[in-house]
């Protein structure tokens, strides 16, 4: 998956729970306390977090959005990278100082840092109460009242390898009820050989499609208009309840319910993106025209010591493949720099395949050795500082391309999904459906519009444009707007 620069305060949005479920979850005492969630790492953990704010939120507990408020604090880690990791332990760290002032307060630290340490976080970091793995998200309001209730510290980080049971969920959008992620699928069966997830996530699970098609088709009832469907392998889906049923058709399924205007989903493993997912790009109408395809290095002799499963010409013909199918498609990618073993030939492989490619976006990371992986075991043969010259250039032609790409789109009508305020909370923000960013100015009530923008200036990171068209709701036909 692919990691975010740094941690986020997690807001839930609690929808109706399911009919045939009680509202009640059998924890006692847990009315009226407040929580507390920051999250690190990718969109998976987000889900994560919101499925955890969910649980504590039927218990009858409030969010708030200040630690120094909270009785319960929760931190869903990251492992991927090791400055992900590091930012949590830092954070857990100014924990300790509140839990000297309020013993009460219950430390909760779940995610990937918690499944690879499990107990020893429990004895390293004494303002820690509770240890629990991804597997058990869904089972934290208990966790806490076990903890409250004057039970040990304690870590609960065994695997689930014959369920997906954990993976339900009964519908959670975003706190404007606009997007919803929904995960479809958990773990992994690659093993790259930089790559932690199969050991703190597991090998590969899918969920049921019934279950999926039913989750989606509760959150487009209740108003959501964009779903992302996530898995650390997206692409590998297949169907436990359904013979045969794989990523594409699912997606067709999806695409024809009503009212689901986008759908989007990441990570994908090259290796696993067929001639069937490539042809539903432009055929599908939700499906939005954008990949994640993480190529990590442009060279063959670093993707083999990678355990990757392609090679960077198999990468590029399936590129020339979508584009192909969408000339216009966007494509964003992960690029690791500095592996052991890594030439400067090889990083020169690398930036031949940028420009050839022209990624959208990248999100581009120095190697860092994970615990448990292959390559923790190889002698590094890059220097820290020549990672980081490495780093600096990649990231400079990639900062050129976007740029180029993004200028280029000036003077095109882009359909804008609004989500809200921009940054500086004097424009709108939205996206189109290539996942880029727009800001512009316009008139109140355009929050979860989809309108037509002219673009005038493609920046760095983001578009910036003037409304040409707008709907009144989503469904109905566009109608001219003064500019």
């Amino acid at each position: 998956m692919q990691t975010a620069g740094g941690p986020g305060t997690i807001e839930v949005a609690v929808c109706p729970p399911r009919k045939e479920r009680s509202t009640e979850t059998g924890v006692d005492g847990m009315k009226g306390l407040r929580f507390y969630i920051e999250t690190f790492g990718c969109q998976m953990n987000e889900q994560d977090s919101l499925r955890a704010g969910y649980q504590l939120a039927r218990a009858g507990c409030l969010q708030v959005d200040s630690p120094a408020e909270a009785d319960i604090l929760v931190v869903n880690t990251c492992s991927i990278r090791r400055k992900a990791e590091e930012k949590a332990y830092s954070l857990l760290g100014r924990f300790r100082n509140l839990k000297g002032r309020r013993p009460d307060i219950v430390v909760a630290v779940g995610g990937c840092v918690a499944q690879q340490e499990g107990e020893s976080l429990l004895e390293r970091l004494p303002q820690v109460d509770v240890v629990f793995g991804p597997h058990h998200v869904s089972e934290i309001d208990r966790f806490v009242e076990r903890r409250r209730a004057g039970g040990e510290r304690f870590a609960v980080v065994s695997q689930k390898t014959d369920s997906v049971d954990d993976l339900e969920c009964p519908g959670i959008s975003d706190p404007k009820g606009l997007k919803a992620f929904v995960t479809i699928m958990e773990g992994c069966d690659n093993f790259c050989s930089y790559c932690v997830v199969p050991f703190v996530r597991g090998r590969e699970r899918s969920r049921p499609y019934h279950s999926l098609l039913e989750e989606a088709r509760r959150l487009t009832e209740q108003g959501v208009r964009e779903v992302t469907l996530l898995g650390q392998n997206v692409n590998a889906y297949c169907a436990p309840d359904r013979q045969g049923f794989r990523f594409p058709d699912l997606l067709a399924a999806l695409s024809a319910l009503p009212g689901l205007r986008r759908l989007r989903f990441t990570t994908s493993h090259p290796k696993d993106l067929s001639r069937a997912l490539i042809e539903c790009f432009g055929s599908l109408g939700p499906l939005c025209e954008h990949i994640h395809l993480p190529l990590q290095s442009g060279s063959d002799r670093v993707l083999a010591a990678m355990n990757r499963g392609y090679t960077r010409t198999a990468y590029l013909e399936k590129i020339s493949a979508l584009r192909e199918r969408v000339p216009d498609v966007a494509v964003t990618s992960d690029m690791i720099v500095g592996f052991p073993g890594e030439e400067i030939e090889d990083f020169e492989g690398t930036l031949e395949a940028m420009r050839i490619v022209r990624f959208d976006s990248l999100y581009s990371f120095k190697f860092s050795p994970r615990p448990s992986t292959r390559a923790a075991s190889l002698e590094e043969t890059v220097s820290e500082v020549e990672k980081l010259r490495r780093l600096h250039e990649l990231q400079d032609l990639q900062k050129r391309i976007s740029l180029e790409k993004n200028r280029a789109l000036e003077g095109k009508f882009l359909e804008v999904f609004v989500e809200g305020g921009s940054r500086d909370g004097e424009q709108w923000m939205g996206r189109t459906r290539t996942n880029k960013i727009v800001n512009f100015t316009g008139p109140a009530g355009l929050e979860g519009r989809f309108l037509q923008v002219a673009i005038r200036e493609g920046c760095q990171n983001s578009l910036r444009g003037a409304i040409a068209e707008r709907s009144v709701n989503p469904e109905e036909s566009p109608t001219r707007l003064s500019e």
